[in-house]
């Protein structure tokens, strides 16, 4: 079984059919840019010429960045504040002819796809997935089960959202070294969260995991086993397809 998923990022927004059997993208994702300023309008229309791309006419999963209730947003730290109280699925529903929407937290989605296809398949306990990438998306799992709408990015390090100082943005836009980036910033993130939730597995996702062998050895001091996801950046787009078809 088919379906479409497209996971909106804030810089990014990128979407393909998935093979919900394999958990797999049956062609190759095509991405836009996201819109600057990425207002719910603008979103909207990328969406639709990423579904439009393929010719799609079945039901769409999207991934949002930020908290999710129903199809509603309720928080948007790394795109447009007009987002917030918009119901996603009833805006774009009819810029993709009146397909059905599904719509849910980024971070979770990648977390449901990893869970089922990826590194956290078949592990019990507390599982926690965090995507490293314009902000820091997190999705939390109780044996199998998720918490949605976790948003652990924005715990205080420091004084300030933990995503400023330890997400792949702030390294870029710092200019800091893998080694400064794993040791300083990432490192003592993982331990604020480790000391607060004591989960046995950290997954760490988002487009930064094809470069895992570059800074997750210089992770030192974690109790919790660190992987990298195995679907890496596609996480997302499989999380949403699933969830469009029921199996989240």
């Amino acid at each position: 079984m088919n379906v479409f998923g497209v996971d909106i990022g804030g810089s990014g927004i990128k979407g393909a059919p998935v093979d919900l059997e394999r958990g797999t993208l049956t062609e190759e994702r095509h991405k836009v840019l996201t819109p600057q300023p990425a207002t719910p309008d603008g979103v909207a229309g990328c969406v639709a010429e990423v579904v439009a791309h393929f010719g799609w006419t079945g039901p769409v999963g999207i991934t949002f960045p930020g908290v999710v209730t129903g199809s509603t947003i309720r928080t948007a730290a790394n795109v447009d504040k007009s987002w917030i109280d918009v119901d996603a699925g009833a805006l774009i529903g009819p810029r993709i002819g009146g397909l059905p929407v599904t719509v849910l937290n980024d971070a979770d989605a990648a977390g449901i796809a990893e869970m089922t296809f990826g590194a956290g398949r078949g592990r019990k306990g507390t599982v926690i997935m965090l995507t490293l990438g314009t902000g820091i998306g997190s999705a939390l799992f109780v044996d199998g089960r998720l918490v949605p709408n976790t948003e652990l990015g924005h715990l205080e390090l420091k004084g300030h959202d933990a995503e400023k100082r330890a997400s792949t943005k702030a390294k870029e836009d710092e200019d800091l070294s893998w080694e400064h980036w794993a040791t300083k910033r990432v490192q003592k993130y993982l331990a604020h969260v480790e000391m607060l939730f004591s989960p046995e597995l950290f997954i760490i996702g988002g487009g930064v995991s094809r470069k895992a062998d570059r800074f997750l050895p210089l992770i030192e001091g974690i109790r919790a086993e660190i992987v990298p996801a195995e679907l890496q950046n596609n996480a997302g787009i499989v999380g949403a397809a699933m969830a469009a078809a029921g199996r989240a």
